[in-house]
């Protein structure tokens, strides 16, 4: 057994050379040996988590990632925790694994020149790990086994989570313009009238009244009263963050 500096990794004897045309998957049926199983089996009874794989000429290797918050690092250096020096598609510093509170992320935020996969998907910054995970670098896959890792149990979807619509920077403009005079936590203001919103971002009230209309409909107020729309909308504005104390205090500094 190789142990590298930091990650432990494992290499199995015994295990014959894959071809170029051999699934990249390191767990791909039929392709295990008796010795290769038993070594994957004494992994999950060590009870880490760790990373399965093989090297250039297919034999498998066991990366132990360990159950204390850390970081590793996977890449093609030598220095690197996961070390892949004989895949030229994987950067010398390539991705990080880090593990917090128990929960081991992969982690590539421009590290990489060729990305880091999860599942044939893309990692654009983070991503969790689950159980079987494939991770792919250059051309070497990985597979993510928790092995006796306590699950957190299943998040409970929220219920009734409002719904922030995509606004254009003129509807943006008529919000902060119509909750302005909420500025300094004013107790009992009320909305701003169309015509004053008219003068701050420079529109024609008919212009102004069309894309409050809109912002009704984004904001599912179009059943209201009429003269409970403009509190609602200024409410819901505020309470959402698209309209913040900042925006407020800028509005009043330009006049």
């Amino acid at each position: 057994m190789d142990r590298a500096p930091r990650a432990r990794a494992q290499r199995a004897s015994g295990a014959p050379p894959q071809s170029s045309q051999a699934s990249p998957d390191p767990l791909a049926p039929h392709s295990l040996s008796p010795r290769e199983r038993r070594d994957l089996i004494g992994a999950e009874r060590a009870g880490e988590p760790f990373l399965v794989g093989r090297d250039g000429d297919g034999r498998l290797l066991l990366f132990t990632l360990g159950s204390d918050d850390a970081t590793k690092t996977i890449g093609r250096r030598t220095e690197t925790d996961v070390s892949i020096p004989w895949d030229s598609e994987v950067s010398s510093l390539h991705a990080e694994l880090q593990c917090l509170a128990g929960e081991w992320l992969i982690v590539d935020d421009g590290l990489s020149t060729n990305g880091t996969y999860v599942n044939a998907r893309r990692v654009s910054a983070r991503k969790r790990l689950r159980d079987g995970d494939r991770i792919r670098v250059g051309q070497t896959v990985f597979a993510f086994n928790a092995a006796y890792a306590r699950p957190a149990g299943t998040t409970t979807p929220a219920v009734n989570v409002p719904v922030v619509p995509e606004l254009t920077d003129t509807q943006r403009r008529v919000l902060i313009a119509l909750c302005r005079p909420y500025g300094d936590k004013a107790r009992f203001a009320t909305p701003a009238s169309n015509q004053q919103i008219a003068a701050e971002v420079f529109l024609s009230v008919d212009a102004v009244k069309t894309h409050l209309r809109a912002l009704f409909q984004h904001f599912q107020l179009g059943a209201l009263p009429q003269n409970r729309k403009r509190a609602r909308l200024a409410e819901c504005a505020l309470t959402l963050g698209l309209v913040s104390e900042h925006d407020l205090r800028e509005q009043q500094q330009q006049r």
